[in-house]
């Protein structure tokens, strides 16, 4: 089976330390094998993940609360900041 990451959306969010990120959220999409495609059909696996915009893993619960892997810094979503 083939996977690959699909951008779904890109926003900011505000930092515990106080700065601005820009976050990606990508969702998990999967080509069977069994189903054979020359149109390469991808169909979406129920996973999602988020990174920041370097790279960077972040951990999201079931809350929303977003934190940045191996640092502890937190992350929210800031509606009053501009995409």
């Amino acid at each position: 089976m083939e996977k690959m990451l699909h951008l779904l959306e890109t926003f900011t969010a505000r930092g515990s330390d106080g700065q601005t990120y820009r976050v990606q959220a990508y969702e998990h999409l999967a080509r069977l094998d069994a189903v054979p495609d020359t149109q390469g059909q991808w169909e979406p696996t129920g996973l999602a993940e988020y990174k920041l915009a370097d790279g960077r893993h972040l951990s999201v619960d079931k809350d929303g609360a977003m934190t940045l892997a191996g640092t502890g810094l937190r992350l929210k979503r800031d509606p009053s900041l501009h995409d």
